[in-house]
């Protein structure tokens, strides 16, 4: 499967799907003007991996920061994922956060108690 790359902004996350591998990564900050029209193609990608997901997919979120709107988009993101797991692919997913940043460790927290995937929540020095 073709992998889903794209380079991050200071505005947009960067994004490393990986087909092959199972492993999708979202990096940086994501507070793009129109989330929606961001995250659609991440959606699309999505859906198609899940016609052949590898047997095991890992989603790292490695996000320093999200608006509002950037939210709705991630548990989007995660209820597709929580469609797919336990059919073709196990999902779990990695939440990091920076030392000393709660309301980013909130946040996963938050997302964990709402779709039913297996989460860690890691702390990092630096993402």
């Amino acid at each position: 499967m073709e992998k889903f790359r794209l380079e991050g902004s200071p505005k947009t996350p960067e994004i490393d799907f990986n087909g092959d591998t199972g492993i999708l990564e979202l990096r940086g900050r994501s507070i793009p003007e129109n989330s929606v029209e961001f995250y659609a193609p991440l959606n699309e990608w999505l859906e198609e991996y899940a016609k052949q997901a590898n047997e095991s997919t890992t989603l790292d979120m490695k996000l320093e920061y999200f608006n509002t709107s950037s939210s709705k988009c991630i548990l989007d993101l995660f209820k597709r994922l929580e469609k797919m797991n336990g059919g073709v692919t196990t999902v779990h997913v990695n939440w990091y956060f920076e030392t000393e940043d709660e309301d980013m460790a909130e946040a996963g927290e938050d997302y964990q108690a709402i779709v039913e995937l297996p989460f860690s929540i890691i702390e990092v020095d630096e993402i």
